[in-house]
């Protein structure tokens, strides 16, 4: 793999990463990467850590982001938002809900594995995730601490991933919900990781009717013939071709280091002109007209 100086897809302890906003930051810095977003799931406390830290650096960019769960055609999809106004108190209404039902998930799967015979406790997952947005990677850490299991990956295979015996759903909102609100909140919405989520001849039509801009097509793991594919796909539906490392620093979980993947310098370059656009547009008294 090359080394890029984007990367758009990035987690903290404020969801399921294990290295706080500030300690992110530093390493992103240390690496090399230019620019980057932090990506969250559900959230955005911690992006005023992460840019006040930025500003020590000024070589590198840190714009707010978050990744947002919907349910896709027959199979769970991820959204990227980019450039949202995380100080909207409409869009943190929104997230405290999600985060709310992400809680109640992981306490019925914490159930769930007591049933199996794997017990872990409710205690030990609030510790592991701290301050953070409870999610399956934090029951997956306990599952290891308890030595269920030696890595990530295999909590999910095992227990934790959609087909697994512990698995539990969630209310979830639409790919085409989730465009729409990251749109409603001035962010430029991003497909993450589409190879994961079933049918894109079924997904994008919509997604992209929607308002979607964006697809991941540089991702951790993805051979050339993978990224050609989605970089003709992303041509034929006019989105732009994103993309990061997904990095959670977590142990076994198929990890790579932030800049080993991503897109080239100006596709960050195009993207940070059609959030600017998007702001305009949503300040404009055109935009205020009913």
């Amino acid at each position: 793999m090359g080394f890029s100086e984007v990367d758009l897809h990035l987690h903290t302890t404020a969801s399921d990463g294990r290295l706080t906003p500030r300690q992110l930051v530093q390493f992103l810095a240390r690496s090399g990467v230019k620019y980057a977003a932090i990506t969250d799931h559900d959230t955005t406390e911690g992006l005023a850590e992460a840019l006040d830290e930025a500003k020590r650096f000024p070589g590198l960019t840190v714009v707010p982001g978050i990744e947002l769960s919907c349910e896709g055609p027959g199979r769970e999809a991820h959204l990227l938002g980019l450039f949202i106004d995380h100080e909207d108190p409409e869009l943190q209404r929104d997230l405290k809900r999600l985060r709310d039902g992400r809680e109640d998930r992981a306490q019925r799967m914490v159930e769930k594995l007591g049933e199996l015979g794997f017990p872990v406790t409710w205690e030990s997952v609030q510790r592991i995730a701290g301050d953070a947005s409870i999610g399956r990677p934090h029951i997956a850490l306990a599952l290891i601490e308890r030595g269920y299991v030696t890595t990530t990956n295999e909590a999910f295979d095992r227990f934790l991933g959609n087909n697994g015996p512990a698995h539990v759903d969630r209310e979830k909102i639409t790919p085409e919900e989730a465009v729409r609100k990251v749109l409603r909140h001035k962010g430029v919405p991003v497909l993450a990781h589409p190879t994961f989520s079933g049918s894109l001849d079924d997904l994008l039509p919509a997604m992209c009717s929607a308002g979607l801009l964006g697809m991941e097509v540089f991702y951790k793991g993805y051979l050339p013939d993978t990224v050609g594919w989605l970089l003709s796909l992303a041509q034929r539906h006019g989105l732009l071709p994103c993309g990061g490392s997904d990095f959670h620093g977590l142990p076994g979980h198929g990890e790579v280091d932030p800049g080993t993947v991503g897109p080239p310098v100006g596709v960050f370059k195009r993207l940070e002109r059609l959030a600017a656009d998007l702001r305009a547009r949503a300040t404009s008294p055109a935009a205020a007209t009913p």
